[in-house]
């Protein structure tokens, strides 16, 4: 007996990818003769049969085909488009196997089958089988009990329409907001602070010109100068800090005539050189209250910072004179905040420029004030 040798390459081909194409399922075979010779470049006749359950089972696709074998005695063959025996390929339902392949081959190429060989098919066609999970019948009900109770499963389709158009909306009720000032807030404040139109009121020393700031009164770092009237007084002098910026001294437009303590006692107030230190220490002044009332920068000078005015004194004077103030007296004594004992205080003699003169602290002398700027 002849005897037919298959080298079985059962490749799957997928379901057709267009619905006008049919399933098919690759299979190839080597055909021998009963001499174990290839049978090369000849036409040959298959009959091939898919049985159901086992090599015995029930045929439920049968299909005819003629191929020919290459010259290495190869068949290539597509399962699926030969001429339909009895069944139909398409409706095979590949989950309900095994499968198994019956070849029967007619050397001479006609339908006189005489070699027959049946193999399983180990491996289902997984196209061919995924096709039963294209379509999925029936109704899917949600019961996930988590998504039950969360907060998702009462979104809606409204809900998710609102979003999608943006119709959504929500009004501020906020009750601290509702009290504060930015609530005020109106499109027209905004649309003056865009376009820069809010109003600057210019307080002194300051003038808005357009979109220009600037200071008229010495307001800049290096903006002062002798005899210069400015922040209520008369600039006597003038220095330079390690930065370069201006610093000194201004003296008050106006002077009075008071007691430098109504009852004399010790306050401590023993610096030369810092007016500030000393006032903040003297009690029961007539002559503090009186310059404290000219505002809170103004002092009562230290005897140095009084030898100071005393030697710029021209350029006091001249700008006293220049807005029409009091002059600074050429012969009175003007007290300074530099206490000399529990009793005396030292006065300054603008008729000699003495510094070490004192006296009686209920004695009534002149005063006058001075700032720092």
């Amino acid at each position: 007996m002849r005897k037919l040798l298959t080298i079985l390459v059962a490749v799957l081909l997928t379901a057709s990818v267009f619905a006008q194409s049919p399933e098919k399922m690759s299979y190839q075979a080597v055909i021998r003769n009963s001499s174990n010779q290839l049978v090369t470049n000849q036409t040959v006749g298959m009959q091939i049969s898919i049985l159901q359950g086992s090599s015995n089972g029930t045929a439920m696709y049968v299909e005819r085909q003629f191929p020919t074998t290459n010259a290495n005695g190869l068949v290539s063959i597509e399962i699926g488009a030969g001429t339909v025996v009895s069944g139909n390929f398409t409706t095979i339902d590949w989950a309900n196997g095994p499968y198994f392949i019956k070849t029967e081959i007619d050397l001479n190429g006609g339908a006189n089958y005489t070699i027959t060989s049946v193999s399983q098919l180990l491996s289902v066609p997984y196209a061919l089988h995924a096709k039963t999970a294209e379509t999925v019948t029936g109704t899917i009900t949600e019961t996930d009990p988590i998504f039950g109770a969360s907060v998702a499963s009462g979104i809606t389709a409204t809900d998710t329409a609102n979003w999608n158009n943006k119709l959504d909306s929500y009004t501020e009720t906020d009750p601290i907001f509702g009290a504060s000032v930015a609530s005020g807030i109106t499109g027209t404040d905004t649309t003056n602070w865009n376009n820069k139109q809010d109003q600057l009121i210019a307080g002194t020393n300051i003038t808005i010109v357009g979109n220009t700031i600037s200071a008229t009164g010495g307001g800049a770092s290096n903006d002062f100068y002798l005899g210069q009237d400015t922040l209520g007084g008369i600039v006597f002098y003038i220095y330079l800090d390690a930065n370069g910026n201006q610093h000194g001294l201004i003296v008050s437009k106006t002077e009075t005539t008071a007691q430098w303590q109504s009852t004399t006692s010790t306050t401590d107030a023993t610096r030369s050189w810092d007016g500030v230190y000393n006032m903040n220490l003297m009690t029961n002044s007539p002559a503090k209250t009186w310059v404290t009332s000219l505002g809170a920068d103004w002092y009562l000078p230290s005897i140095d910072e009084l030898s100071i005015l005393w030697h710029n004194r021209f350029h006091a004077n001249k700008g006293l004179n220049d807005v029409g103030a009091t002059l600074l007296s050429s012969t009175a004594d003007y007290w300074s905040s530099t206490e000399y004992n529990a009793t005396r205080a030292f006065l300054f003699t603008f008729l000699s420029g003495l510094t070490y003169n004192h006296g009686v602290k209920t004695d009534t002398y002149s005063v006058r004030a001075v700032r720092a700027f």
